[in-house]
This record gives C-alpha cells, sequence and structure tokens, in this order.
C-alpha cells in the first residue's frame, strides 16, 4: 500500500524553523546563573580554631576558623562557623518558635552538654525552610565578609533528640544549607558525625571539621571520603596519648591542630596552640 505524501508549505516550515531558533535563544538568555566556584582548604594547610575569640594567627598558620560574627583573618583560608542546629547560647528567643524542639510535655528540648542551647526541629520541609531562612542570611554575611568556607554546627544533635528526630531530617536540611553555601560561592564542610561522612558528602558536604577524630581513633572515616581536606581539631584535657604520637599515627589527618577546651586568646589564662612538627 502506498503512503500518502503531504507537503507543507516552505513559509510554514521556515516560521517553525524561526520559532524554534527564538525559543532556544531565549531558553538559553533565561537560564540561571551557575553557582561561583567554590575553594577548599589547603590540603595539609596548619590550622587554627578561633571560635572563643578572634586574635592573629601564628605565622605558620594557613586555615583559621572563626565565629560568623568575627571578620575573616586576611592571607589564610578562612572557615566560617555557624550554629544551624541548634541556638546559641541565650539566642532561642530569636528564632521561630515553631523550629524550636518540644517534647511530648511541650518542654524545649536542650542540648545535654550545652544546656543553654535549644535544638531546632528540622522534621517538616515547613520547618526546615523557616530554619533556612533564619541562617541563608548568615551565610550570605560569611560570604560578603570574604570567607572561603562555612561550617555548619551541630549537625549530629538529632543524636540527643531521644529519637524525636531523624537523621534523615537532619540530612535533608543540611542538603539545604550546602546548596546556599554553595550558591554564594562557599565550600561547605561537615562538622562531626564521622560515621556517615559518606551520607553526609551525597548532601553537598566538600570537606570536614573534625574534632577529636585523633582522640576517638575515627579520622579514618573522614579522610576515607575527603582525602587530605579535612581539618582536626584535639583539645588539651583529653589527651589518650601524647600529642606528637597521634600526629604520627598512619590514621593521622595531615591538617591538626592542639588547642584549649575554652579556645580563649593568646593573652587568656589557659590558651594552648599547638601545631604537629
Amino acid at each position: 500500500m502506498s503512503k500518502t505524501t503531504v507537503e507543507i508549505p516552505r513559509l510554514f516550515v521556515s516560521a517553525v524553523s524561526i520559532t524554534a531558533a527564538l525559543v532556544a535563544i531565549l531558553a538559553v538568555g533565561s537560564a540561571p546563573a551557575s553557582a561561583s566556584p567554590i575553594t577548599l582548604p589547603p590540603a595539609g594547610g596548619a590550622p587554627d580554631y578561633q571560635l572563643g575569640e578572634a586574635y592573629p594567627p601564628n605565622s605558620q598558620v594557613t586555615i583559621v576558623a572563626r565565629d560568623r560574627t568575627a571578620m575573616p583573618p586576611e592571607g589564610r583560608y578562612a572557615i566560617c562557623y555557624v550554629n544551624a542546629f541548634q541556638t546559641q547560647p541565650g539566642e532561642s528567643g530569636s528564632w521561630p518558635d515553631e523550629v524550636l524542639l518540644r517534647d511530648s510535655d511541650g518542654s524545649l528540648v536542650h542540648d545535654p552538654d550545652w544546656p543553654d542551647e535549644v535544638l531546632l526541629d528540622t522534621r517538616t520541609p515547613e520547618q526546615r525552610e523557616t530554619i533556612r531562612g533564619v541562617v541563608s542570611p548568615w551565610i550570605s554575611d560569611c560570604a560578603d565578609k570574604g570567607y572561603n568556607a562555612v561550617e555548619f554546627d551541630n549537625l549530629d544533635s538529632y543524636t540527643r533528640t531521644g529519637g524525636l528526630v531523624t537523621r534523615d531530617d537532619a540530612v535533608a536540611l543540611a542538603r539545604d544549607l550546602t546548596s546556599t553555601a554553595h550558591g554564594v560561592g562557599l565550600a561547605a564542610a561537615q562538622k562531626n558525625a564521622a560515621e556517615y561522612a559518606p551520607v553526609l558528602q551525597g548532601a553537598g558536604f566538600d570537606f570536614a571539621v573534625a574534632e577529636e577524630c585523633a582522640a576517638y581513633d575515627e579520622c579514618a572515616s573522614y579522610t576515607s571520603v575527603y582525602g587530605d581536606h579535612v581539618v582536626d581539631v584535639e583539645y588539651t584535657d583529653n589527651l589518650p596519648r601524647p600529642f606528637g604520637q597521634m600526629c604520627t599515627a598512619p590514621d593521622a589527618v595531615t591538617s591538626m591542630v592542639l588547642r584549649d577546651r575554652d579556645l580563649v586568646a593568646p593573652s587568656e589564662p589557659g590558651y594552648h596552640f599547638q601545631l604537629c612538627p
């Protein structure tokens, strides 16, 4: 059986082609701008952890972490600390009430180790969006100040909620926050939660800031995911073996610092700062 051929007028074909071309051009012109490129901390860089108080870093230091309220140091890779999964001390009143976690009795759930900090409720998309609305301006401010990266603290706070909040809830918020960080050109650091490093890398984290991974023999959990892009902070009140031995352990990270637990400035009693040899 023969096929019937329908001849389409050339003018019509031309019009269709022009329209398609215009649609393609407009689509390209309206595409969202790509996120700014991020920079990872220097592999093996010497770190200092200055959350207690900012001060001029040691000449050897190439990586500095400071609280988001402080300015970054010049000439160093700067990490901006943001408490994103629970409130800072004394600041629970500045958060929307619906994102403050409450137990079955309606009482606020506090961090048992930091009782003046209230845990945030990340269980619903609406609550996570509200939290993101509070934290996003902080992230943008870090970028505006000149920081290179942001670390989101207390990602593991769900482990202190008695089962009210799950890891999936925390990871969902982490994915939102890392996306926001990348959008303003900041790398995102996973803070602690060593056992979940593969899952968290999948949520958008680019490197890790670990506390006491050498003391607890868990540095390999980070380096197996992030390689040399792991910053480890050890503390003088928890040294199961001499710091020099921790530096030379087979699984030691290449960026490690020993600090006093309160992270005070050099002018304060108890200050301690020590790099690996």
